[in-house]
């Protein structure tokens, strides 16, 4: 255990977090997800590295993210400046993205609400907790998330990362599968002097994450319904 944190993420614990505003009442736990993290990840980063550096921030952001209801208790963006931007569409400010959550976030769409038929995942439709509550089902030994290769240092950080979690749990209307699902991207990061995300912009393939938590038969639905790929009626953009 790391001062403020546990072994992969800062601002935690500690006199600096005495009065964050935690989402469900106190600091998380990330045992689960760090075992599956240790168990499953194709790399293991030098400690101090650039890319364990980059791999903990990143995972230091997404705890902040998902779990600090005010934007004035993070401490690993510059709050002033920060944006995240999605696969090319319009960026979104720390309040819009604390306000959305990571997952409506990450996979917003273009489609017409109308090309979105009800039982497909369409982010308008989600809270921040809806979201994260289908998540954690589909997922019950967490999402994990690893850095793969880092191209250029500070302040312009590029990289490419893997996220993945096995569905064991349903997703929406979907069985779960047991089966691994993952996606991997590329992101570019630029930091300030203090390493501090100021804009972040991501890419990857959503249709080919979406497939795998759909793949599973739907719990209750028409023969119509059954004999029809939601993922084919509403690709994403």
């Amino acid at each position: 255990m790391e001062e403020g944190g546990d072994k992969y993420r800062v601002y935690l614990v500690g006199e600096g977090e005495k009065d964050t505003l935690w989402r469900h009442g106190g600091a998380p736990e990330y045992d689960l997800v760090n075992q599956l993290f240790e168990q499953e990840r194709t790399k293991e980063w030098p400690k101090g590295s650039l890319e364990e550096t980059i791999q903990n921030a990143i995972k230091t952001w997404e705890m902040e993210l998902s779990h600090k209801m005010r934007l004035s208790d993070f401490k690993s963006i510059n709050r002033e400046k920060f944006t995240l931007a999605v696969n090319g569409r319009r960026p979104l400010s720390g309040e819009e993205t604390l306000s959305l959550g990571s997952y409506n976030a990450l996979l917003a769409t273009s489609m017409p609400d109308e090309l979105c038929p009800k039982g497909y995942y369409n982010s308008k439709d989600e809270t921040f907790e809806s979201s994260h509550e289908g998540f954690r089902s589909a997922f019950p030994r967490g999402f994990a998330w690893e850095v793969l290769e880092v191209y250029s240092g500070p302040p312009v950080v590029a990289f490419k990362f893997r996220h993945w979690g096995h569905m064991e749990g349903n997703f929406k209307d979907h069985a779960p599968t047991g089966e691994l699902v993952e996606f991997i991207g590329i992101a570019i990061l630029k930091v300030d002097d203090q390493l501090r995300a100021e804009t972040v912009e991501v890419y990857y393939d959503q249709g080919e994450f979406m497939a795998g938590l759909l793949k599973g038969p739907k719990l209750a639905s028409t023969e119509e319904e059954q004999n029809t790929s939601s993922a084919q009626r509403c690709p994403f953009m």
